[in-house]
């Protein structure tokens, strides 16, 4: 592409690269100038413009996004993604539901790394997602690019974006009460909103008194395809009441404290082919936390590990607490 000033005789066919006024009309930047534009300007008293001239093998911009776009999703249905129409070089990917953005980091990079004038913009691996958000932008930045890059990159990156959807249709809770413990409407509430912002019904809620008898035979009954715990006092420890009430109902605990903060004090486990998440105490409140990268994942069938659970410290810091000063901060000596 070749890019600068030339005289306005002789910008027919090319692209503006700069907005301009010509008499009461304002030509903007990206339009292919015509005889019509080109005599405008003339009339106008301008002497020269800035343009972008395509060479032999160039694409242009919005041919260059659409075909990106179309190698990184080509089946949109299939990836419960939708794409608009190219724009000044740019292609959105939009969220067609609610469900979890699914990346392929390398391949992204990959397609990052050919040519600075062609770029990807994603959320972060496993962004839970709502129904439009924007999963994506395509931006090719220059007005053309070689031809050869954009099919380079368009081999690199296919399939590498996708969103996974919710494989559970809904979800039980069970809540502990204890004397002068927290009040159980806001947080259920709260819950609720989360499920159903993941397209699940909150199908079953039951309030129990908090102890590990009580409390297992409520996750025996409670019903919904993924489980839920909420304790009126934390969990602080992998033999505390929760956990063992999973054990003591049949199930299993497989991971107890995650690196996310706030969200430290949850568990999760299985209680035969059903999810348990044990939610920590932050999970009253709707402000993001741990609990959410975790049920957002569960609900859409991702396997969540201990592993994967430990790697979610790095970015897990989600908001700082004043509250929680060091021990001795503030102490002289």
């Amino acid at each position: 592409m070749k890019f600068g000033s030339v005289p306005v005789d002789q910008a027919t066919g090319a692209i503006l690269a700069h907005s301009v006024k010509a008499g009461d009309t304002k030509l903007r930047k990206g339009l292919l100038l015509t005889a019509e534009h080109q005599k405008a300007l003339a009339d106008a008293g301008h002497s020269s413009v800035t343009v972008a001239r395509l060479d032999p093998g160039d694409c242009h911009e919005d041919k260059a996004a659409g075909m990106l776009a179309d190698a990184l999703v080509p089946d949109p249905k299939a990836a419960a993604l939708r794409l608009t129409q190219p724009f000044t070089g740019r292609v959105n990917l939009l969220a067609d539901g609610p469900g979890v953005a699914v990346l392929d980091v390398a391949a992204l990079e990959a397609f990052n790394q050919v040519n600075p004038m062609i770029t990807v913009a994603t959320v972060p691996q496993y962004q839970q997602m709502n129904a439009g958000g924007m999963v994506a932008t395509i931006k090719v930045i220059s007005y053309a690019v070689p031809g050869g890059d954009v099919l380079e990159v368009s081999r690199l990156a296919q399939r590498a974006i996708h969103l996974d959807t919710p494989v559970y249709r809904n979800a039980g809770l069970v809540v502990t009460d204890i004397p002068g413990g927290p009040p159980n409407e806001k947080g259920i509430a709260a819950i609720q909103g989360r499920v159903e912002a993941l397209g699940l019904e909150l199908a079953d809620v039951r309030v129990v008194p908090h102890r590990t008898e009580a409390l297992a035979t409520a996750i025996g009954e409670t019903r919904g395809e993924v489980l839920m715990i909420l304790t009126g006092s934390a969990t602080s420890d992998v033999s505390d009441v929760a956990p063992e009430a999973v054990r003591a109902a049949g199930g299993q605990v497989d991971r107890f404290g995650m690196p996310v903060d706030p969200g430290n004090l949850l568990f999760l486990g299985a209680l035969g082919e059903r999810p348990v998440i044990g939610l920590p105490g932050c999970a009253r409140s709707p402000a993001l936390n741990g609990a959410d990268w975790v049920l957002s994942r569960v609900a859409c069938g991702i396997k969540t590990t201990g592993a994967d659970i430990a790697a979610m410290g790095v970015g897990g810091l989600l908001k700082e607490i004043p509250t929680r000063p060091q021990p001795r901060a503030g102490r002289k000596g």
